[in-house]
C-alpha cells in the first residue's frame, strides 16, 4: 500500500481530535472489538470514520451534510470498493437514536466477513 501523505495524516488527525458525539458514542463501543477497528484511516484521498482493516470494512457516519453530497458519496463508496473494502453507512440520527443497535449491526458485518474459526477447535486448557 502507497504512503500516506504527510495532509492526509494531519488531516486524520485533525478528525479524531474533533470527533462528533455520534462518532464518540459509537468508537466506545467499537474499540473493544476484535479484529481492531481504528478511528479516521485514509484510504487513497478519502478518510473514513471507522476501519477494521483486517476485513477491510469501512463504516461512515452521515450527518445532515450528507444530504446535498450524495454524488460524493457515490463517488467514495465507488473507489472504496474497487480497492477491496465494504461500506457501511450509518445517519448520526440512527447513532444518536440507538448506538448499541447500530454497533450490533457492525459487529454481525464484522462476524460475516471474518475468517471462521477452526472447525474443532481444542478444548480449553488441554494438557495442563
Amino acid at each position: 500500500m502507497p504512503r500516506v501523505a504527510p495532509h492526509m495524516t494531519a488531516n486524520a488527525r485533525l478528525l479524531r481530535n474533533a470527533a462528533t458525539a455520534e462518532e464518540r458514542a459509537l468508537w466506545s463501543r467499537l474499540c473493544h472489538l476484535r479484529p481492531r477497528f481504528t478511528r479516521q484511516l485514509s484510504i487513497g484521498s478519502y478518510i473514513v470514520d471507522f476501519a477494521c482493516r483486517s476485513i477491510k470494512l469501512a463504516v461512515e457516519l452521515d450527518g445532515s451534510q450528507h444530504l446535498d453530497a450524495a454524488a460524493y458519496d457515490d463517488r467514495r463508496t465507488l473507489f472504496l470498493e474497487s480497492v477491496g473494502w465494504r461500506v457501511l453507512r450509518y445517519w448520526n440520527s440512527e447513532v444518536r437514536d440507538n448506538p448499541d443497535g447500530v454497533a450490533e449491526a457492525i459487529m454481525a458485518a464484522v462476524a460475516a466477513h471474518s475468517r471462521p474459526t477452526h472447525p474443532q477447535p481444542l478444548p480449553s486448557r488441554e494438557g495442563l
